[in-house]
């Protein structure tokens, strides 16, 4: 049962970074009447592309009393203290926020709140008493508390991205908020497709970090995985989606692809260098030229923003931006599911009023001269 009856359902975002989440909020229609974030550059990013409705700093020195009452709360505190990719310090203040977006909660008492974080958070047992006590401190509001582990693949975006969501309710129950996954899946190569050819205008923020073969690899299964150059930078497989984009991109960590293979669909050179280590071959000490790094444009592209979507700053901060961002796409499946169940139908902006949303893909988010 609907709680109200409302066609602009409002929404108040914490840490926002440059907008993904509100990007995909807005697309199903709501309403994003306050914004906070602390990074100078992404609180830029946000304000161009999203509105000038963000508060720039940091929400510990903000009182709730500034905050305006909204429907939904959504947010996703930083999780440098809970990635795997990080040192997974619980003492790491960063981790800390998660508690601010909670006080928040506590003191607004939205209908809904969805949090984001990283996947690890969920999984493993080392975050077993902190998971829980996100669950019961939540609960003793009031709320119906579930999470779920969402990877970002399943619902358009060509980009293996996992994250935990955790969401709480008033009326209902949490299991129903979780969008079922859609049936088609988007791979590299056909996402890139719609993007001008790379250093072309509209595909020119290019990566100029060398590309070396490692010394010594660490061999996997895979080509696509284990450490076949320095830097941490691995090679994408283009007929399936990316992996995880980080948001230490814009070095040697961004990601390596086949610019011959993108061209002509040849097989990708690292299957066949892979090939040659396993085979007991001496590793090389330089890449072929072809091999080059994604641009801002194309790791924007698959973080799912829209391909207009404008990132401030240095090159470095919008790796960095587009890295920390949940995909658009992601967050619009979310909360097309949050209106089905508590609000009227989808009415959506303005933007989108020509598509379809049954099976929406990152296709959807591309003008319609980019589709011809």
């Amino acid at each position: 049962m609907r709680p109200m009856i409302n066609n602009n359902p409002t929404v108040v975002s914490l840490f926002a970074g440059a907008g993904g989440m509100d990007q995909g909020f807005r697309d199903a229609g709501f309403n994003i009447i306050w914004a906070n974030e602390l990074n100078h550059k992404a609180s830029e990013s946000y304000i161009k592309n999203i509105g000038s409705h963000l508060v720039e700093g940091d929400i510990r020195k903000i009182s709730s009393t500034e905050i305006p009452s909204s429907d939904i709360i959504i947010g996703g505190p930083p999780c440098q203290g809970f990635s795997v990719a990080g040192k997974m310090d619980p003492n790491d203040p960063r981790s800390e926020l998660i508690w601010e977006f909670f006080r928040v909660v506590s003191e607004k008492k939205p209908l809904v709140f969805v949090m984001e974080n990283v996947k690890a958070l969920a999984v493993l047992d080392k975050w077993k008493v902190i998971r829980e006590l996100i669950v019961s401190r939540f609960q003793s509001l009031g709320y119906n508390v579930g999470f779920k582990v969402l990877n970002a693949s399943h619902y358009g975006v060509p980009q293996k991205r996992e994250r935990v969501f955790f969401i709480g309710t008033l009326h209902g129950s949490a299991s129903d908020f979780f969008p079922k996954p859609i049936k088609n899946t988007l791979s590299v190569r056909d996402a890139l497709k719609k993007l001008p050819p790379y250093g072309q205008p509209g595909n020119d923020n290019i990566c100029k970090a060398a590309i070396t073969p490692a010394k010594s690899p660490i061999m996997r299964a895979s080509p696509y995985a284990g450490m076949l150059f320095n830097g941490c930078g691995r090679p994408i497989h283009l007929e399936s989606p990316s992996p995880t984009l980080p948001a230490s991109m814009g070095g040697n960590k961004t990601p390596i692809i086949d610019q011959k293979a993108l061209e002509s669909k040849e097989k990708n050179w690292v299957e066949d260098y892979h090939a040659q280590l396993i085979g007991g071959g001496n590793p090389l000490t330089f890449a072929p030229s072809y091999l080059r790094r994604l641009t801002v444009e194309e790791c924007s592209l698959i973080q799912s923003f829209p391909n207009n979507y404008i990132f401030c700053g240095s090159q470095s901060s919008k790796y960095c931006q587009i890295g920390n961002a949940v995909p658009p796409l992601l967050a619009f499946h979310v909360a097309k599911k949050i209106k089905s169940l508590l609000f009227q139908p989808i009415k959506p902006n303005k933007d989108f009023s020509q598509r379809q949303f049954t099976q929406l893909t990152l296709l959807d988010f591309l003008p319609r001269e980019a589709k011809a």
